[in-house]
């Protein structure tokens, strides 16, 4: 299995270079030569499959030939430590993605990248740096999957005053060998810092590698759960609703797609960070400005992803129509969603859970299965919620489970020379 850059397709590597790599040298996302697919039996043999059974036949698909299958398997059982969940409400299934240590979706990829990570690192006696920009959910994730690997110095950049008290507590309360950087700004600065520190000659010797979900490590396990539902549910018109923001989980799903899974159609719930739905109706992309909103793991103006989508498509814009939705919710749409759901259901959906919920009752096929994706616990946004909705949420246990960290991180402006004075010791 090869992939290339794409921004220079003649510069292919294999999966454990995509994987420690991050980034092409030339700064280009990767992306596979070819997508592996399901036979019609294989697709059978997946219908009632449990998590870890799917986990492996999902993976075996694209690490083959670098991961004999029995070592596939104790990493498969390593990573996937805990519950994926199908709940059904109002009509719709919700996919409970936020059973992990961190109670976001995002423990999925970075339990299996922790793991991929470590199994190529030990066997090659390398080190890494690993960078990565957080909007809340995935620096924790990261954090929490990659803590006290001897291999691994973690950095997470992420925007001061931009997350919620639980996500800082997950971000600053960590392991000796994660480093939290607070940057004066937003998300997509924090972004643009890890990928001038990718193309940086000056930091060629420090073996840098990503873990947002511009990696491909974290990209292909998100697959997993898209294949799950379908086993399953064991639906053949499943339609999945996606709260999206930089476009990682929903290009995970298109690929799960490409690779056979039955999926009749997506789509992509965003908020007021719209670029993805002005080329929905335009075919014109174009990057903005971050706005702020209430569902902040998915304020970005500039989803990195979105170039994986194009190249699906073979950035054929009427394709990208015939198979994906696309759908803005606002923050009073959002709270409208939330305490609609609770009060009708005795459910309590997170904001970005909600945004996806509003966009389903709007556009959603009824003649379909109706798959929410539910990627975060209300839980790790007790105090939004409670303002937004005066619903009471208890996230005691989970800040509880912090304590044995003492909090730390450094303050940065939003300067790359700063970041990089950290990363060279100055």
């Amino acid at each position: 299995m090869k992939f290339y850059s794409l921004t220079d397709h003649n510069h292919k590597v294999d999966f454990q270079d995509a994987l420690i790599n991050g980034l092409a040298p030339d700064g280009g996302l990767y992306f596979p030569e070819e997508i592996p697919t399901f036979s019609t039996e294989e697709l059978n043999d997946l219908k009632g499959n449990n998590l870890n059974q799917v986990a492996f036949k999902v993976l075996q698909k694209w690490v083959q030939d670098s991961i004999p299958a029995e070592e596939l398997a104790v990493l498969v059982d390593k990573a996937q430590a805990f519950p994926i969940e199908i709940k059904k409400v109002d009509g719709y299934q919700v996919l409970e993605l936020f059973h992990g240590p961190t109670l976001s979706f995002k423990d999925v990829a970075a339990s299996y990248l922790a793991q991929l990570m470590q199994y190529f690192l030990t066997k090659s006696q390398k080190h890494v740096k690993l960078l990565v920009a957080t909007s809340g959910d995935t620096g924790g994730a990261i954090a929490h999957g990659f803590a006290n690997l001897e291999n691994v110095d973690v950095y997470v950049l992420f925007p001061k005053g931009k997350v919620s008290k639980l996500q800082e507590a997950q971000l600053t309360r960590v392991a000796e060998n994660v480093n939290p950087i607070i940057v004066d700004g937003f998300f997509d600065d924090c972004q643009s810092i890890v990928k001038q520190a990718f193309v940086d000659p000056d930091l060629k010797e420090l073996n840098l590698t990503s873990a947002n979900s511009i990696s491909i490590g974290r990209l292909l396990p998100q697959i997993i759960y898209y294949a799950y539902t379908y086993a399953s549910l064991q639906d053949n018109n499943l339609e999945f609703i996606i709260p999206s923001g930089n476009f990682g989980n929903f290009t995970a799903g298109l690929l799960a797609w490409k690779m056979g899974i039955p999926i009749s159609n997506f789509i992509a719930a965003t908020n007021r960070n719209d670029s993805v739905l002005k080329y929905y109706q335009t075919g014109v992309y174009d990057s903005q400005e971050t706005i702020q909103t209430l569902s902040n793991a998915m304020d970005v103006g500039a989803p990195s992803n979105f170039q994986r989508v194009l190249e699906i498509f073979n950035h054929d814009h009427s394709a990208f129509k015939k198979m994906v939705k696309v759908m803005k919710v606002n923050d009073d749409e959002t709270i409208e969603a939330i305490q609609q759901v609770y009060s009708e259901h005795n459910y309590l959906i997170d904001p970005h859970t909600a945004v996806a919920w509003y966009c389903a009752q709007e556009l959603a096929n009824k003649d379909l299965t109706d798959v929410i994706i539910s990627t975060a616990s209300p839980v790790k946004f007790s105090g939004e919620m409670k303002m937004a909705t005066h619903i009471e949420v208890d996230d005691s246990h989970a800040m509880s489970r912090l304590e044995e960290f003492d909090m730390k991180g450094v303050e940065i402006p939003n300067q790359y020379k700063a970041f990089k004075d950290i990363l060279l010791d100055k």
